[in-house]
């Protein structure tokens, strides 16, 4: 990532451009009331040397992002190995452009839109310490969020590295209104050892048993990037 700040300007013209066609209201889900931990933000949780790296722009951290618990984002960069198979290593498997309802898995880009691992980006795992278990799907904080992500392609392939961009716009309160949460992203090892990234769980377990399903249970689990957690608030206000 060469200039973060201009990355970050082109990404948002972008998305803003996309969510038209993706923001249609998803179905209302109840606001969860957990508080969440207090937590280092962006890629201050690095797990020494890793092969992907993880960046994420949005939400910042402290920031006070959305209306009425929807509305915000999730704006990141992964940065997987290069060279002629990087892109099938990284586990990618097309373009993506989706969203509920009427805008779930069609052209010309089609990729499914629910809770669970990404079609399109199937080794990545995002969570919020908040996420709700009212609607069918959701399983609470362990909840992987990664295959309600909007817009994936691919921004740089060379010999050093293969660069894929993910953004969610978030629809609905589904990790609450007015609360404080941790946003919690990492790439999942290769756990079966195919050399593709492809093994995000659909839901994280609570590996240590503390009540909690955060970045200690995905190092339970095994990662191939940095954990980057973003403690940051939940808007609750309307417009």
């Amino acid at each position: 990532m060469k200039n973060p700040r201009a990355r970050k300007v082109v990404a948002g013209m972008f998305t803003a451009a996309a969510g038209a066609a993706v923001i249609a209201a998803s179905a209302s889900v109840a606001a969860a009331s957990t508080p969440a931990d207090a937590q280092p933000s962006l890629t201050a949780n690095v797990d020494g040397q890793k092969p992907v790296h993880i960046e994420v722009f949005a939400p910042e951290r402290h920031s006070n992002a959305g209306i009425e618990g929807k509305g915000w984002f999730v704006d990141m960069e992964l940065d997987f190995p290069g060279g002629p198979n990087g892109l099938a290593q990284s586990g990618f498997s097309g373009l993506q452009l989706t969203g509920p309802g009427a805008h779930n898995n069609v052209a010309p880009f089609p990729g499914s839109f629910s809770t669970g691992h990404d079609d399109r980006n199937p080794g990545l795992v995002v969570l919020t310490s908040t996420t709700n278990s009212t609607n069918p799907g959701f399983s609470g904080p362990g909840t992987n969020l990664a295959n309600l992500f909007n817009i994936t392609g691919v921004t740089n392939r060379s010999a050093d590295e293969t660069e894929l961009w993910d953004t969610w716009l978030v629809g609905a309160p589904i990790a609450g209104q007015d609360v404080d949460t941790t946003l919690t992203v990492a790439e999942v090892a290769d756990l079966n050892h195919n050399g593709i990234y492809d093994d995000a769980p659909d839901v994280v377990t609570d590996a240590n048993h503390d009540g909690q399903v955060d970045a200690k249970d995905l190092r339970a689990l095994g990662v191939a990037s940095n954990i980057v957690t973003v403690a940051f608030h939940i808007n609750g206000a309307p417009a």
